[in-house]
């Protein structure tokens, strides 16, 4: 499970670190769905955090390029 990133500590990561964490919070967001689909889900906002998290990285990575 990932905690909240800043975009400032992601700033400090190099490109492969960055694409690494985001196949990593793509595949705990598929967990969480399937887990809200079954009804087995408690955190619901652990969703939309996940999805932030993907969409900051994925910011920087075109900031970048």
């Amino acid at each position: 499970m990932v905690i909240l990133v800043l975009a400032k500590d992601i700033r400090e990561w190099d490109t492969t670190k960055i694409n690494e964490e985001i196949v990593v919070n793509k595949k705990e967001l598929f967990d969480l769905r399937f887990k809200q689909a079954t009804g087995q889900l408690e955190n619901t906002a652990r969703i939309s955090k996940v999805k932030k998290d993907i969409a900051r990285m994925k910011t920087i990575l075109n900031e970048r390029a």
